[in-house]
């Protein structure tokens, strides 16, 4: 009954948005230059769009896409996706933008490179009154901007959990850990189980990408630390940061952290999870979902919980705020239908849809508090605090550069090529010249 209700309304969502006007002008591909004052361009040109993507491994976006294209058989969108790795993404996506190219219409950001897409003019500013932004969560909404101006819209919001084998900690009788010693003393005690002891403590995502410019971020963060001041300057070269990355460089070397961890990314942690290998790891709610499967990819259906990333012991642990914006491409074609396109995929019907398929952050407020949303994923209400909580990534023009050095240098130390103290103080002054 719950599903009918559900495709009904999807298809009013989708017979209503034909409907909407969008008004008409110069398609320059171009904006406003940023900051200033004069309004967002007209965005004209109507028929078949692309949307560039990274793995859609629900198939979920596919779905939605093909009841969009049921309804506008003259306005088809296509996917294209791109390679896992956040990284490679990136660099297709700039690729592309440089050579000016209008294979791709609709861009899906990770909200880190919204500055360095708005800035470089490869994405067209929005019109912010064709959206009720104020039904987004605030900070969604702010990853979508640059300097004061709109250029992508909130699609998927992340904010970090720490999933955790509940049977396991039920069992060795230890409560879910609020803090780093606490996590290390219950795996400790997990371990002493006769079906636990070859298992795993703690993993995140360390391998040279941007998961672990994330992951270095949280442990800075939940120490009392930053990466970036208020007015941007770069903050590494601290007390609280160093105590952060020591953290993490001592649980490698304690053995808290596998040393196969250093390789993984969210899909290898996520496997290894999902084998039974793991107690604790950092990941995204998507996990919930594919961790959650009863059709035998998954050894721990049913075993586990989330709980708030652990701290320092002062106060709860901080994530890094992760998700996803959908842009225009300043060189595309008919960026109405885009625009059309992008009102569609973000709406409550739509977003509610991709909750329930795949477990990823809406970015929509009201669907967390729904109850009967809440009564399927009972995490909502810490995933909510987690995401309203979380500190944003430095915004940098330069950000392939500034999350470069980030990594070198976090990378350098957990496998020990230099210690904590000398990795901070080079990335403070290589910082210092991409942030200027």
């Amino acid at each position: 009954m719950a599903g009918s209700k559900t495709t009904g309304l999807r298809m009013a969502a989708l017979a209503c948005v034909g409907l909407l006007a969008v008004s008409c002008g110069s398609d320059s591909g171009g904006s406003g230059s940023p900051g200033g004052t004069n309004a967002a361009p007209a965005l004209e040109g109507r028929g078949e769009i692309t949307m560039v993507t990274g793995k859609d491994t629900s198939n979920n976006m596919q779905r939605l896409t093909d009841e969009w294209n049921a309804q506008h058989p003259n306005e088809k969108v296509r996917i294209v996706e791109l390679p896992e790795s956040a990284d490679a993404q990136r660099q297709q996506l700039v690729q592309n933008a440089q050579v000016k190219s209008d294979s791709y219409t609709i861009l899906n950001l990770d909200v880190v490179w919204t500055a360095e897409f708005a800035a470089n003019r490869w994405v067209v500013e929005l019109p912010r009154d064709e959206f009720d932004l104020e039904n987004f969560l605030k900070p969604a909404v702010d990853t979508a901007e640059y300097r004061g101006r709109l250029y992508a819209v909130p699609v998927y919001s992340d904010g970090g959990l720490l999933y955790y084998r509940k049977d396991l900690l039920a069992k060795a009788g230890v409560q879910p850990p609020k803090t780093w010693d606490e996590l290390t003393a219950a795996c400790q005690k997990v371990k002493a189980l006769p079906e636990a002891a070859a298992i795993g403590c703690y993993t995140g995502q360390f391998e040279k990408f941007e998961g672990l410019t994330v992951n270095f971020a949280e442990a800075v963060n939940s120490a009392g630390g930053t990466i970036v001041d208020e007015s941007g300057k770069p903050t590494v070269d601290t007390p609280q940061a160093r105590a952060g990355l020591d953290k993490l460089v001592r649980g490698f070397q304690s053995g808290v952290i596998p040393q196969k961890a250093i390789t993984f990314k969210e899909e290898d942690g996520r496997r290894s999870f999902q084998a039974g290998e793991l107690v604790f790891m950092r990941q995204w709610p998507y996990q919930w979902a594919l961790a959650n499967k009863t059709d035998g990819s998954s050894q721990v259906a049913g075993k586990f919980d989330v709980a708030p990333l652990p701290s320092d012991g002062a106060g709860p642990g901080v994530s890094s705020l992760g998700g996803h914006n959908f842009a225009i491409s300043a060189f595309a074609r008919n960026k109405a239908t885009a625009l059309d396109f992008i009102k569609y995929f973000t709406n409550d019907v739509s977003q509610r849809s991709n909750l329930l398929a795949t477990s990823q952050a809406p970015t929509r407020t009201k669907l967390y508090d729904d109850p009967e949303l809440g009564k399927q994923f009972p995490y909502l209400p810490i995933l909510k605090q987690s995401i309203l909580s979380a500190k944003p990534r430095p915004k940098a023009v330069r950000y392939g550069d500034v999350t470069t050095a980030i990594q070198e240098a976090a990378y350098a130390a957990l496998t020990g090529a230099k210690d904590s103290g000398t990795a901070l103080r080079e990335l403070q002054v290589k910082l210092q010249d991409l942030l200027k």
